[in-house]
């Protein structure tokens, strides 16, 4: 008796294994559960064409943000199409001008650039205040909107934790619709 059903077990075993080995294998869902949806990240366009010679700086601070965060997505701006955010050259000190979450100008200032600060950090920087974030000064190196005040010698273009979890929690269900009062970012 003990052989017939380890016998009828190993039988089953292999019946079940059949599709496996033919490269037939279906999955069921199982009843009642569904599969996870992942959430759209929200896709902000931005138009650097006034950025000048920092439009490497720009892109490149645009990329750590999609690489660091999964609700918000920066795209450059398509031909004939209005961007979400604006960057400009000039030769003040770095700021952002916020009209809603997501939309604003950024000034990627000189000033800053010849006291000798890092040009994809303080792209970085300044995106993060259209993507919701505040300054945080003052602070150390590790936080990206600590500015200016981790110095010149700071070159750290990434979000930290904290401030990942900060924009992820602005875009996921966040109101889109524009401020009353433009919001001035003075770093």
């Amino acid at each position: 008796m003990h052989v017939r059903t380890l016998t009828g077990g190993v039988a089953a075993a292999l019946l079940m294994s059949m599709p496996l080995l033919s490269g037939q294998a279906v999955a069921a869902d199982s009843p009642g559960v569904s599969a996870p949806s992942a959430a759209a990240a929200r896709v902000i366009t931005y138009d650097a064409g006034g950025s000048a010679e920092f439009r490497s700086a720009v892109d490149r601070g645009a990329a750590i943000w999609n690489e660091s965060v999964d609700g918000v997505e920066m795209r450059p701006v398509a031909s004939g199409q209005r961007a979400n955010i604006r960057v400009v050259a000039d030769n003040g000190w770095p700021r952002a001008v916020t009209t809603s979450l997501g939309n604003g100008t950024v000034y990627i200032g000189r000033e800053a650039v010849n006291q000798g600060y890092d040009t994809v950090r303080i792209s970085s920087h300044e995106l993060g205040h259209i993507l919701g974030l505040p300054d945080r000064k003052p602070g150390p190196c590790s936080s990206l909107m600590s500015g200016s005040t981790a110095g010149i010698a700071c070159t750290n273009p990434y979000p930290n934790a904290a401030e990942k979890a900060e924009v992820e929690g602005n875009f996921g269900g966040a109101a889109t619709a524009p401020s009353r009062t433009p919001v001035l970012v003075r770093d």
